[in-house]
Formats: structure tokens, C-alpha cells, sequence
């Protein structure tokens, strides 16, 4: 439950930084180019807001109840205090940051800026006299970079946090060639023709290398990949065409195989009592050789409560002990970290040099994403869609902050690119419209536009209600 927490609570988090920035881009053009923004909200605010900001007052709302604008009945906050001198309304003068209200809602699932003279899903009712200040007012130029900055702004948001990933915590990795013990994968990558231990070598011909963050993508998306088995023969294995949606079960591929090194043993445990000490090297239980973790765990439980004897190496030589392991399988001991059992190669990147390392990063997650979009257009990608569930199920279930960061960028890149998408709705809808614009010198007619928003709308609707409903059938009935 506490993991489960967790994970929702660095979804949201991670979700409103996303969005808020991407909203910040439609923002900050719409300024550049004297448009009035009227509302500008982190989290939606249906009937109510957790809080707003009035600048033109200068007063601050707690949990405010939306006014009805037909009725003409005002906002009514539950609290209300002043945080200085109201200012003078200036309706129909230059545009100002004070023309807009700033909110927090109340369902953490996204965010809006609503611009004046647009219609989108804040609005789809347009007056008939025009005023200088309004969207639709001005030229298609200005109106396709206001409706183009929430995608820049995210992408630009990516590449800087990638860059200060690379700044602050450089790149480390661990060579192929040193992790002698290999690779675990997952089932659905062992029916396909890996086995445990083994070591990448070539996607279609191309070397692997652990220095590639992508090695893992190269590897799923390849038609034929080459391993080193047993550290001496070398293996072809053909990659299915559908491989990538095998693995979507497993929630993962492969994994470095981590050697049994103690580090710390508890005292009063199994571990202490048998007379193992720190820095062993467990070998063997009994008759079965453990060379990693994956097949000590159940080597032991099958020992679970029974005395047998443990082979180690310390000091260069081989020690047998007998131990019982407790009524779980456990000796009571932590393993050393990979990072200490195998030397990484950790690459530092001063302030200037992490901003190239972040664009390339980013750029490639980017060229990655959009390559493996192309699964999602069969009855396997469809079925492999996810909704909330599935993305807040990418965060680690211990708040760490590099995964953190490396999770968000990557959801800034992929925010970047569905919003692009031109489905009426989203920004790719109304930039689709500008261009046609732009190219027949006409304006799409507002009740076309309307149209394709109500359209728009409903499609995105349903898809969600599809993607989620996908993540509520994979956890509860498969």
C-alpha cells in the first residue's frame, strides 16, 4: 500500500510540473503577442477550485465554488484575504499578467490555460464582435507559435532536465564485457531464445554497448540479435515481430545479474549464527550452484528450516558452513550493490558540456518514441495501451530522484509528441487548421472548428476510457 502511494504521489507530482510548464508555453506566446489569457489553473477545476488568485484585486481564495458566468453569479471562496493593493481594472487597455486568474483545482490529472478568443475545451462559444486582444484576432503566425508552445516548451523542458541529470549525476553504466555472470530476462524474452547469463553482443549487426542508453530499445526492435553464451559460444536469435508487446506483461526485459557478495549480516540471523562473514562469495547451496541471486533465492527456500551446507569463497579460498535458513528461505544479510561487485565507468559532464549530452538524449528519446509508435496502429499495440495506472506503475515504488527525473523527462518527450498529434483537441488539431490557413490564405470557419473540438472532445474521451479500462482489466483479471 505504502509502494502503491508512493507512486501516485510521484505521478502527480511529476504530471503537474509537466503540464504546468506545457501550459506556460501556450502562456508565455499568448503574452508576447498581446493576447489576453483569462484563466491559468494547475489541476481542473469543475465547480471548484482549491485555490485562486484574482491579481487584479489581489486577493487569494481557499476552496472557492465557481460562479455560473450566465447567471452572473461570482466565485464564492470559503476563505478569502487580501495580499495587497487591489489594481485598477483595465479592461479594453494593454494586455497584463494581471488580466489573468491563477488557480489550483481539484482533480490532479492535467491543467488548462484559457486563452481569449479561442476555442477549445474551456471554450466553445464565441461572440460576435471581436475585440484587438482576442486569439482569433490575430495573425495565423502569432496563433500557430501560441498554439506551438506548450509542445517546445515541454521538449525544451526534457532536454534540461536530461542535461542536469548529466550534470549532476553524470553517466555510469557497466560494461558488458565486465559483468562476467551476464543478463536475467524476463519469460516472454527467454521463449524467444535468451537464457539467463547470457551477454548482448550485436542488433543486426550493430555492437551493443552499455555506454547506448538505448541498447535495450535496439535490442526489441531488431530483427535478428547476437549474445555470448556461456563466455565462450555465440548465439543468433531471431526477434519476433511482435516482440515489444510480448515483454508488456513481464513489465520489463532484462536485468544485470547481480553475484552473491555479503555486505552486512544481521546480528542473531541465520547468516551470523552459521559464521559467515562479510565480503563471502556464496557459490553453492549444497549441490546447487548459485553464481547470482536468482538462483540462490530458491535454492534456500527449498531449504526453508532445514540445516545445509553453504560454500563460499573469502580470502581466495573455499569454505563449507552449515546453516538452516529461517522459515522464508533467509539467512538474514544484505547483498552488496552491483555497482560493487562490477566497476562502473562513470562519465562526469561539466555545465557546459551537460547541455549537448542532454539534446542528445533528448533527441534520441524522442526518435525512439516516435519509431515505436508505430506498434500501437495493431490489435497487440491497442491492447497494450495504458492509462494513469500504467504510467504512474514507470515510477519506482521508493522515491529516488534520478529515476524520478529520468521518468519525467521521458513523459515531457512523450507529452510532446502526442500533443503534436493533429486530433482535433489537442494543440496537433488546432496548429492542423492554422496550416491550412496558412496555406489557403482562408480561415476555418468557427463552426467547423467547434465541430471538430465537440469531435475531438469525445475521441480523446473514449480513448482514455479505453486506456484505463485496459489498465482495470490487466489488474484485476490478468
Amino acid at each position: 500500500m505504502e509502494s502503491t502511494l508512493i507512486k501516485a504521489l510521484q505521478f502527480i507530482v511529476a504530471l503537474a510540473f509537466l503540464v504546468t510548464i506545457h501550459e506556460f508555453g501556450h502562456y508565455i506566446f499568448a503574452r508576447i503577442f498581446g493576447i489576453k489569457v483569462d484563466k491559468f489553473y494547475m489541476f481542473f477545476n469543475p465547480r471548484f477550485s482549491l485555490l485562486r488568485y484574482d491579481p487584479r484585486t489581489n486577493r487569494v481564495g481557499l476552496l472557492v465554488r465557481q460562479g455560473d458566468e450566465e447567471k452572473k453569479t461570482e466565485d464564492r471562496p470559503l476563505i478569502s484575504f487580501s495580499v495587497g493593493r487591489p489594481h485598477p481594472d483595465t479592461k479594453g487597455s494593454k494586455n497584463s499578467w494581471r488580466d489573468t486568474i491563477y488557480g489550483i483545482g481539484w482533480i490532479p490529472l492535467g491543467g488548462y490555460c484559457a486563452i481569449n478568443g479561442m476555442i477549445d475545451e474551456t471554450n466553445t462559444k464565441m461572440s460576435e464582435e471581436t475585440k484587438p486582444w482576442e486569439f482569433r484576432t490575430k495573425p495565423a503566425w502569432q496563433r500557430l507559435l501560441v498554439m506551438f508552445g506548450g509542445v517546445l516548451f515541454n521538449f525544451i523542458l526534457a532536454i534540461a532536465i536530461y542535461a542536469g541529470i548529466a550534470a549532476h549525476w553524470g553517466s555510469k553504466y557497466i560494461p558488458f564485457d565486465v559483468a562476467t555472470e551476464g543478463f536475467d530476462f524476463v519469460p516472454a524474452a527467454q521463449k524467444a531464445g535468451f537464457r539467463n547469463g547470457d551477454i548482448p553482443l550485436t542488433a543486426d549487426g550493430v555492437k551493443l554497448d552499455a555506454a547506448d542508453g538505448d541498447y535495450m530499445m535496439r535490442m526489441v526492435e531488431a530483427k535478428n540479435v547476437t549474445v555470448l553464451r556461456n563466455g565462450k559460444d555465440t548465439v543468433s536469435i531471431a526477434i519476433p515481430s511482435d516482440f515489444i508487446f510480448r515483454l508488456n506483461d513481464d513489465k520489463g526485459f532484462m536485468a544485470y545479474r547481480l553475484p552473491v557478495y555479503i555486505d552486512r549480516i544481521v546480528p542473531g540471523e541465520a547468516a551470523a549464527k552459521a559464521g559467515l562473514m562479510e565480503g563471502d562469495h556464496i557459490i553453492a547451496v549444497d549441490t546447487i550452484a548459485t553464481p547470482t541471486f536468482t538462483e540462490l533465492t530458491p535454492a534456500l527456500v527449498e531449504y526453508a528450516g532445514k540445516e545445509v551446507n553453504i560454500t563460499v569463497e573469502r580470502d581466495g579460498k573455499t569454505v563449507t558452513l552449515p546453516v538452516t535458513p529461517n522459515e522464508y528461505g533467509k539467512l538474514g544479510f544484505q547483498l552488496r550493490q552491483l555497482t560493487d561487485v562490477y566497476p562502473p565507468v562513470t562519465i562526469e559532464y561539466g555545465l557546459l558540456a551537460s547541455i549537448p549530452k542532454g539534446w542528445e538524449i533528448g533527441t534520441s528519446t524522442l526518435t525512439n518514441y516516435v519509431g515505436s509508435m508505430k506498434h500501437v496502429f495493431s490489435s497487440e499495440g491497442a491492447q497494450s495501451l495504458g492509462g494513469f495506472g500504467t504510467i504512474a506503475n514507470m515510477f519506482s515504488d521508493r522515491w529516488n530522484w534520478l529515476s524520478f527525473w529520468e521518468i519525467t523527462a521521458f513523459l515531457s518527450v512523450a507529452l510532446a509528441f502526442m500533443n503534436i498529434i493533429p486530433i482535433p483537441g489537442l494543440d496537433g488539431g488546432h496548429i492542423l487548421f492554422l496550416f491550412w490557413e496558412v496555406i489557403t490564405r482562408r480561415k476555418v470557419p468557427e463552426n467547423v472548428l467547434i465541430a471538430a473540438q465537440y469531435v475531438g472532445m469525445g475521441f480523446l474521451l473514449l480513448l482514455l476510457l479505453y486506456a484505463n479500462g485496459n489498465d482495470i482489466f490487466r489488474a484485476f483479471f490478468k
